[in-house]
């Protein structure tokens, strides 16, 4: 099967790509050829490293099915916007003294739900959206559209480790809360009024058990149907707007 993704900008080849970072554009994905050699390709590799950028070394098929052009072993999707950092994101709130809310998304793969939760996380007050550096939906034009445009006035940040970025939020002073089916404890039971990290999973696997076992709390939306699930986008919101919910009330106080 073809694999679909549509970005604002494609690269392919070796000294393109090089060109294309230096000048200060922001790869989302990259994808390097399995065993590619040579002077250009190290040289390319280093850069990604240096930049903290992330890439897939996939097998030449891959490349084939991504691209008929001349591709020399690499292919990369540009983001069309740029990345920002969680940890320098946080500081600036906390530092203001202001209430952070933040949003990790655990490896969600379809486009359309990314751009609608990201949408969401604008409306919601949400100071920064989380996701992984590889497994996730890309930030493409599909995006920029499910999100009408607010993947553009809501920090993206990436994370080689989500584990590692959320210990360092608790560490901050943030709570980090799962939302998972996998407790007893509803959303509107746990207290969403004091700095907060919200952690949504993927569409088919959930959360990452790491992340949950290291989370501060789990909570559910209580299902009163017979399907037993939500779309992870509408999950998202109903989670993300109690959240909205409790530090209105406590503003009023």
């Amino acid at each position: 099967m073809t694999e679909k993704y549509t970005a604002t900008l494609t690269v392919f080849g070796i000294r393109p790509l090089i060109e294309a970072v230096e000048s200060g554009k922001v790869p989302d994905k990259v994808f390097i050829q399995k065993g590619l050699r040579g002077e250009n390709a190290s040289e390319l590799m280093a850069l990604l490293r240096d930049r903290d950028i992330a890439y897939k070394v996939v097998p030449e098929e891959k490349l084939a099915r991504l691209t008929r052009e001349n591709h020399q072993g690499v292919f990369a999707f540009l983001s069309p916007v740029e990345f920002a950092s969680v940890e320098a994101v946080v500081d600036e709130k906390l530092s203001r003294g202001e209430n952070p809310l933040v949003l990790i998304l655990d490896h969600l793969t379809d486009v359309r739900n990314f751009g609608a939760i990201v949408r969401t996380a604008e409306c919601a007050g949400v100071c920064a959206v989380v996701i992984p550096s590889e497994g996730s939906a890309p930030v493409s034009a599909d995006a920029v559209k499910a999100s009408a445009g607010a993947i553009f006035r809501v920090p993206l940040c990436k994370s080689r480790n989500l584990t590692d970025t959320a210990y360092y939020l608790q560490q901050c002073g943030l709570k980090i809360i799962c939302a998972t089916e996998k407790t007893a404890d509803t959303v509107y039971s746990a207290d969403m009024s004091v700095p907060l990290a919200v952690v949504m999973g993927n569409e088919e696997k959930g959360i990452s058990k790491q992340l949950l076992k290291m989370c501060d709390q789990r909570a559910k939306l209580p299902l009163e149907g017979e399907i037993g699930s939500l779309n992870v986008s509408a999950a998202c919101a109903a989670v993300l707007y109690e959240a909205v919910r409790q530090r209105s009330v406590l503003k009023k106080v």
